[in-house]
């Protein structure tokens, strides 16, 4: 089935000192993390704003029922006083959110929208249905709470609507040769596969693609690959970038073999397939990178993946 085309509708760009709305569509999050990262973003200017029900404990391991975390959501949406909206983490339960989400009440106020993990399938529907660039990058919660947990570069460029490079300082090595332009798409790998079957499946077809995740094994990465290129996921994709691939190792293996296992499941694969990129799951300074730009791989001996296009208006 070839996917509907969006219109891109980007948001404004957001300018140091910018009110951010922030909330917990998943998992709760510990409160030090929490108040280290509210810390954080004030220092640089911005005036973070926690959601009614970001604080909430239960039940089991989510934030809030799924009622409080949409209401967050649309709220922070609609709030005259941000002009972006962060998470505060990933970890489980977006998924929940997907069939109550009435786009028509978020739509009016087109907002960057940082998130990874768990939050995968939610950015993906804006980016899908909405025509939202996804701003794949640091979390209030899991990033900002770290002295060294966020690339303010690649933050602020995608915020300003500048364009920017990343390479082998930002983890980027080349697994096989090339260079290919197409549309940046994709997410945390696990997530991507999980929507598999369910009316919100990734519409990675024809794109540059970006796939990373954490605590896999390469095996376990090898068979969703594999799941997602039986799905026709792969169909006509340009070029494929993984991310770091934190704890994506088998005890007692050799440190290459996650490469391998990826070539053995990108056999045949034309385009140049690099891996590495502090996105996501990452070990230190979080890369934020724009799904529903074009952007440029090229596989080198030193590699670059090109943010080509702004994922903001007014620049």
């Amino acid at each position: 089935m070839t996917a509907r085309r969006v219109k891109p509708a980007k948001p404004p760009a957001v300018a140091q000192g910018a009110g951010i709305g922030v909330i917990a569509p998943a998992s709760f999050a510990k409160r030090n993390r929490v108040d280290g990262g509210l810390k954080a973003l004030r220092a640089l200017g911005y005036a973070p704003r926690l959601a009614a029900n970001a604080l909430q404990r239960g039940p089991i391991y989510f934030a809030g029922t799924s009622g409080q975390r949409l209401a967050d959501l649309y709220a922070a949406f609609a709030h005259p006083g941000t002009s972006a909206v962060m998470c505060l983490r990933g970890g489980y339960g977006s998924n929940y959110l997907l069939d109550g989400l009435d786009l028509n009440r978020i739509a009016p106020h087109p907002k960057p929208f940082f998130a990874y993990s768990d939050l995968t399938g939610v950015q993906l529907r804006l980016l899908d249905e909405l025509g939202w660039p996804a701003f794949h990058g640091p979390m209030l919660a899991a990033d900002w709470f770290l002295k060294d947990g966020v690339d303010m570069e690649s933050f602020c460029a995608a915020l300003a609507g500048r364009p920017y490079s990343l390479g082998p300082k930002d983890g980027l090595r080349t697994l096989q040769t090339g260079s290919a332009r197409g549309i940046l798409y994709g997410g945390c790998l696990s997530i991507l596969v999980s929507l598999l079957g369910t009316p919100w499946e990734p519409r990675t077809e024809g794109k540059l693609l970006f796939f990373e995740d954490v605590g896999v094994k390469p095996y376990q990465v090898d068979r969703m690959i594999w799941q997602m290129r039986r799905a026709g996921k792969l169909r006509n994709v340009r070029g494929i970038v993984f991310g770091e691939m934190q704890e994506c190792a088998s005890k007692d293996a050799p440190p290459d073999l996650l490469d391998h296992a990826i070539l053995n499941a990108l056999k045949g694969f034309s385009g140049p397939i690099a891996i590495g990129l502090r996105s996501g799951h990452v070990s230190r300074k979080n890369v934020t990178l724009t799904f529903g730009v074009r952007a440029e791989l090229a596989a080198t001996r030193s590699p670059r993946l090109n943010i080509l296009e702004a994922a903001v208006q007014g620049t």
